[in-house]
C-alpha cells in the first residue's frame, strides 16, 4: 500500500483535521533549539505518531509520514 492509498482510505475532513492538529502541535513543540536537540525532536516525533494513530493513519506508513513531517518542520523552523 502506498501513500496515495492511505489518502483514499482517510476522508478529506479527517485529513484536514490531521493537518490542522499537526500544525498546532509542531508550532507548540518548536523551541529555539529544537532542531539541534535530539530529545526535542524525539518529543515531536512522539506527538506526530500519536496524532496519526488517533486518526487511524495506516501503521505501515507512519514512519515515512513522521520522518517527512519532522523534515518539513525543520525547514519551517529554518525560515522563521
Amino acid at each position: 500500500m502506498n501513500k496515495v492509498d492511505c489518502c483514499f482510505i482517510l476522508r478529506d475532513d479527517t485529513l484536514k483535521a490531521i493537518v490542522h492538529e499537526l500544525t498546532v502541535a509542531i508550532k507548540n513543540n518548536m523551541s529555539v533549539d529544537w532542531s539541534v536537540r535530539e530529545s526535542a525532536r524525539a518529543k515531536m516525533r512522539v506527538t506526530v505518531r500519536r496524532l496519526l494513530k488517533k486518526y487511524g493513519y495506516l501503521p505501515d506508513l507512519q514512519k515515512m509520514a513522521v520522518d517527512k513531517i519532522v523534515q518539513q518542520a525543520e525547514l519551517m523552523a529554518s525560515t522563521v
